[in-house]
C-alpha cells in the first residue's frame, strides 16, 4: 500500500505536466466522438491509464456499469451529479472505513487507519468521493492488489462487487469500447430494414395463454417470412438458440445495460455466436413463426419479430415496453 501511495504521489507530479496536456492516445479516438462531455471523460481514462497502467477501457467499463445500474435512482444532489464526470461511487462506508466513528470523514491518513478505501488522487489532502480523480485513484488502488491482465482484473472486479452478473456486464462493456476505441456507443437502430414491409402496434401488457397465464412482454413486428431482423444498439450477444416460448431467439446487451430480445426468428447469421460483438443495423437473424413447443416447432401464429427490451438493476432484469423507443428508432430513421 505504501509503496502504490509513493507511485500516486511520483504521478501527481507527472501529471501537473502531462494532464494539461492532449493525450497523444486520445486523439484518433476522441475525433469520432462529438460529445463534449463524453470527450472530455474519454481524456481522463486515457490519462489514468498513462499514469497508472490500468486499461482505459477498464476504467470506462466499470464508469458504465455504475451510470448505468443509477439510471432509475433518484439523485439526491442533482447538482452536484452534474458536477461529477465519472460515475464511478464507492459507497461512504467503505471509503472511510467501517470502523471509523466518522462517516464523513476525508483525511487520508485516518481513513487509512481504519482499513477504508478512499484515497487523495489530485494531491490536496483531501479524500472525496465525489472527486472523480480522487475515485478513480481508489478504484485503481483496489483492483491494482489483483494486477490488470484481463484474468487478475475480472478477479479485482468481483471481489468489489461481490456478483457475478456485474462481472459479465462489465467485461462485456470493455470488450466493446476496446474494440471501437471511444465512448459514443448509444447509436439506435429499428430492427427491420426500412425497404421491408411491416407493421405493428403496441401490445405492451396483452394477455398470453400458452405456458400459462402471462402477459405480453414487448412488441410484436409483423413481416414476411425471412425478413432480416436488424441490431438496435451497439452490445454483446449474451445467448442465442431455442426458448420454448419464443423460439429461436437472440438476447442481446446493449451499451446502456439493456437486454434486448429477438425472438420467433426463422433462422439466425450465419456464424453468429455468443459473445460476438454487434453495432446497430448489423444483421442478426430472419423473421419467423417459431416457437410454442419443442424445438423446430414453427407455424402456430403469423410470421413476426417479437421484440423485448429489459433493464437490469441489481437483481432480475425487468421488462419494459420497447413501443415508444420502436416510434423513435423509426421517426429518426425517415429523417
Amino acid at each position: 500500500m505504501r509503496v502504490f501511495r509513493l507511485i500516486i504521489q511520483i504521478s501527481l507530479c507527472v501529471a501537473a505536466i502531462v494532464l494539461p496536456l492532449e493525450s497523444g492516445f486520445a486523439k484518433g479516438s476522441a475525433a469520432k466522438q462529438t460529445d463534449p462531455l463524453l470527450k472530455e471523460r474519454l481524456q481522463l481514462f486515457l490519462r489514468m491509464e498513462s499514469l497508472y497502467g490500468i486499461p482505459w477501457n477498464y476504467l470506462a467499463a466499470i464508469d458504465q456499469y455504475e451510470r448505468t445500474m443509477k439510471i432509475r435512482k433518484k439523485q439526491a444532489n442533482t447538482q452536484e451529479s452534474n458536477a461529477r464526470l465519472t460515475a464511478v461511487d464507492i459507497p461512504q462506508e467503505r471509503w472511510s472505513g467501517v470502523m471509523n466513528p466518522d462517516p464523513e470523514d476525508t483525511n487520508p491518513a485516518s481513513i487509512q487507519f481504519f482499513d477504508g478505501l478512499g484515497m487523495d488522487g489530485d494531491g490536496d489532502g483531501i479524500a472525496d468521493r465525489n472527486n472523480d480523480l480522487d475515485a478513480l485513484t481508489t478504484l485503481i488502488h483496489y483492483l491494482s492488489a489483483y494486477g490488470f491482465s484481463a484474468d487478475d482484473w475480472q478477479i479485482g472486479v468481483w471481489s468489489y462487487y461481490q456478483r457475478d452478473r456485474s462481472v459479465k456486464t462489465i467485461r462485456q462493456f470493455a470488450q466493446v469500447y476496446d474494440k471501437y476505441q471511444h465512448l459514443q456507443l448509444d447509436e439506435r437502430h429499428f430492427p427491420i430494414p426500412a425497404r421491408y414491409d411491416y407493421s405493428y402496434r403496441s401490445t405492451w401488457g396483452d394477455a398470453r395463454g400458452w405456458g400459462g397465464r402471462r402477459i405480453h412482454e414487448g412488441t410484436d413486428i409483423f413481416a414476411s417470412y425471412g425478413t432480416p431482423v436488424l441490431s438496435t444498439a451497439y452490445g454483446v450477444i449474451e445467448v442465442i438458440g431455442w426458448n420454448r416460448y419464443g423460439g429461436w431467439r437472440i438476447g442481446m446487451r446493449d451499451m446502456g445495460n439493456v437486454y434486448h430480445y429477438f425472438a420467433h426468428l426463422s433462422s439466425f447469421k450465419k456464424g453468429l455466436k455468443p459473445g460476438d460483438i454487434v453495432e446497430p443495423g448489423q444483421l442478426l437473424g430472419y423473421v419467423g413463426s417459431s416457437g410454442y413447443g419443442k424445438p423446430g416447432t414453427a407455424g402456430k401464429f403469423p410470421p413476426h419479430l417479437h421484440y423485448g427490451m429489459y433493464r437490469e438493476t441489481g437483481g432480475a432484469d425487468w421488462a419494459f415496453d420497447p413501443y415508444p423507443y420502436l416510434k423513435r428508432w423509426e421517426r429518426q430513421r425517415k429523417r
